[in-house]
């Protein structure tokens, strides 16, 4: 089932193989997307979906150095060349609108950028910046009614900017322990307000971004990101967890979203997403359900033949082979992964991967 197409109302793809988005730090920068970025796109474009690498809508939301955003006229530019390579392949592509909250240090940010998030406090742990190395996380201010309003604006224009720069959709990242998931998660959102305390409070923020996004560019054009149980940004799991994400799937479901994107960090030492927990998310969201976290082939075709997702999703494994689409068909391995350049500027590690026709 893996490299048969689907089908539905809101996708068409080649086959159900889908690249999962990769921050490779490759933006110049001033956060625009380069020649270089298209190149690699375009060669990954036998995948039935990319997802781009996380960019951010705002000036607050760049939290890592040289990650793209889409908010400027440059940016739009810039990402039209990467879209116009994958489509001139024939794939498709999608971008990742990722605003990173409190993951980020002041470094990292433009002048007259903040860091913002649900609550004031600090994010564990410490972020690279091209400046001054690594750093703690910067303090974020608490966000008021008035920023949650213009952030979830700043969410619709980045869509729209998203369709004029020719993806064929945005997914909205709610994962990861950034500013999507602080809300959600209990461990990270201390609000007291309407956007907290309990689980339609702190699924609030998520249902706002998604009820405007679909309202600007159409419901078969938004997916979403989600790491129920997951660890990273000092997230965890917490007492309604499985209830919360329940809930805002079947709320995602109602608004007739294009998919939902369901990652499990376990093959990264992790503790896993448990399986009643992505069953019933399945059950829940009558869309699209793709399933990602450390599949090869053939669990990937047993999650298809089983009823467990509609598309998979493959992280590494396209770092470091453009054609993995087609090394899994002729069950070719893959290329070694060189792990020093994951996050340099430049094309070692990043376009100069050999095929198997090289």
């Amino acid at each position: 089932m893996l490299f048969t197409p689907l089908k539905t109302s809101s996708l068409q793809l080649n086959n159900r193989v889908v690249m999962s988005p990769l921050t490779r730090h490759r933006a110049t920068q001033d956060n625009i997307p380069t020649a270089l970025m298209a190149e690699h796109y375009g060669q990954r474009a036998t995948a039935g979906l990319i997802i781009t690498e996380g960019t951010s809508p705002s000036p607050n939301g760049l939290g890592y150095p040289r990650i793209p955003g889409l908010f400027n006229a440059a940016q739009v530019a810039g990402w039209k060349q990467v879209t116009d390579a994958v489509h001139s392949k024939g794939g498709k592509i999608v971008v990742q609108l990722m605003h990173t909250g409190r993951v980020t240090h002041l470094a990292n940010l433009p002048a007259g950028a903040e860091v913002v998030g649900p609550s004031a406090d600090v994010c564990p742990g410490e972020m690279f910046t091209d400046t001054q190395g690594m750093q703690p996380h910067s303090k974020p201010r608490a966000m008021t009614q008035a920023d949650i309003t213009a952030t979830v604006n700043e969410y619709v224009q980045s869509a729209k900017l998203a369709i004029e720069a020719g993806f064929d959709g945005v997914e909205l990242h709610a994962a990861n322990g950034y500013l999507i998931e602080q809300f959600l998660n209990a461990n990270v959102n201390k609000r007291t307000d309407g956007y907290g305390v309990s689980i339609e409070g702190r699924n609030r923020f998520a249902l706002e971004i998604a009820r405007a996004t679909v309202a600007a560019i159409g419901a078969d054009k938004v997916g979403m990101r989600l790491s129920p149980h997951g660890v990273l940004g000092g997230t965890g799991s917490f007492s309604e967890v499985d209830a919360q994400y329940l809930a805002l799937a079947d709320a995602l479901s109602s608004l007739g979203v294009a998919y939902i994107h369901v990652l499990d960090h376990a093959a990264l030492g992790t503790p896993p997403v448990p399986e009643t927990t992505k069953k019933a998310l399945r059950a829940a969201f009558k869309g699209t359900f793709i399933l990602a976290g450390g599949f090869d082939r053939a669990s990937a075709e047993a999650a298809l033949a089983g009823g467990r997702a509609d598309l998979v999703a493959f992280g590494r494994p396209f770092i470091a082979n453009p054609d993995w689409v087609a090394r899994m068909q002729g069950g070719a391995a893959g290329n070694a992964l060189d792990m020093s350049t994951f996050y340099t500027p430049g094309a070692k590690g990043y376009t100069d991967y050999p095929t198997l026709n090289t």
